[in-house]
């Protein structure tokens, strides 16, 4: 029996070899680099203390996250891909403060109230189980925290969805948005 798609192992997302480079040198800079100054932007606007991204990826977010936090901002990035978390190591000199760390959204490795914000850029897509990674994310916010993500709407609303090699099943609203969900638990 193979591991389901939304375990952290070796062969979880198939990114290996050179995909990450391509998918960070190709799809990034075309695709994902503006949208992750606006969620890093919108990040920073409520001045968290603690930050986790999720669904990291080749680090184009973290990478705008670390740029526009202050110094003191603890930073982890997350994602179900090693090989992809590699890519985003290269991004940071050293003494930059970011945390690398391979996790699954839907079963993060994270107390309780852990974070003031939680982001994510378009890696809810792809959650294959999105109900328990949104649970996830707001178990490990604090009260009063945000999670911030961002995700697409369908073809007829999104013009880039054409680069992208799958097509969605759902629909939000007009996209890309980026939506701030307040935590009010604990």
């Amino acid at each position: 029996m193979s591991t389901p798609p939304d375990r952290v192992s070796g062969d979880a997302a198939s990114f290996i070899g050179n995909i990450p480079e391509h998918y960070d040198t190709g799809l990034g800079p075309m695709i994902f680099v503006d949208y992750a100054a606006d969620i890093a932007r919108r990040t920073a606007a409520r001045d968290p203390a603690r930050v986790l991204e999720t669904a990291t990826g080749t680090g184009i977010v973290t990478r705008q996250l670390r740029d526009v936090l202050p110094p003191g901002v603890h930073l982890t990035a997350t994602d179900l891909n090693a090989p992809m978390l590699e890519v985003a190591r290269t991004k940071f000199r050293p003494g930059e403060a970011v945390d690398f760390r391979p996790a699954d959204a839907a079963s993060l490795p994270f107390a309780d109230g852990a974070f003031d914000a939680v982001v994510c850029q378009f890696g809810v897509m792809f959650f294959p189980q999105k109900e328990t990674a949104f649970r996830e994310a707001h178990r490990v916010l604090t009260r009063g925290g945000h999670y911030l993500f961002s995700v697409w709407d369908s073809h007829r609303h999104n013009l880039r969805a054409s680069f992208l090699p799958i097509r969605l099943s759902f629909t939000t609203c007009r996209s890309p948005i980026t939506g701030s969900i307040r935590s009010r638990n604990r």
